[in-house]
């Protein structure tokens, strides 16, 4: 039993970092620098067929069902950014994520205010 527990105890102590970190939603150690130039690249046909997805989304559900995001840009507005960005499948991923989180709560996210109304604002990095 000493012996499993040393084997597991001895990677775990060569891999590890001192110190502490705050959670990953703070994200008080962050800069954001200028933003990178942006270059034209042809979209994948997923992305492609996502995007029109998105666009029946916004356009047609969205105008009906009425606005529910608390963020800023919305959570379809910025799985359409990210997949343009970072391609299909990291794009998705992140908007997927996104939307994980959407709620009313008020928790660590940066907040703007916005015509009297606080946004939670995060665009896609």
């Amino acid at each position: 039993m000493a012996f499993k527990l040393l084997l597991f105890l001895v990677p775990t102590l060569l891999f590890s970092v001192p110190g502490y970190y705050e959670p990953w939603g703070k994200d008080a150690d962050l800069h954001y620098g200028p933003p990178s130039p942006r270059t034209e690249t042809s979209l994948s046909l997923m992305a492609h067929a996502m995007e029109k997805v998105i666009w029946f989304h916004q356009n047609i559900i969205s105008p009906v069902d009425g606005p529910r995001s608390h963020y800023k840009p919305s959570s379809s507005a910025y799985m359409l950014q990210a997949i343009r960005k970072h391609g299909f499948l990291k794009g998705y991923m992140m908007g997927c994520d996104r939307l994980l989180r959407e709620n009313g709560d008020p928790w660590v996210y940066r907040t703007t205010l916005i015509d009297n109304k606080i946004w939670k604002t995060d665009p896609p990095n």
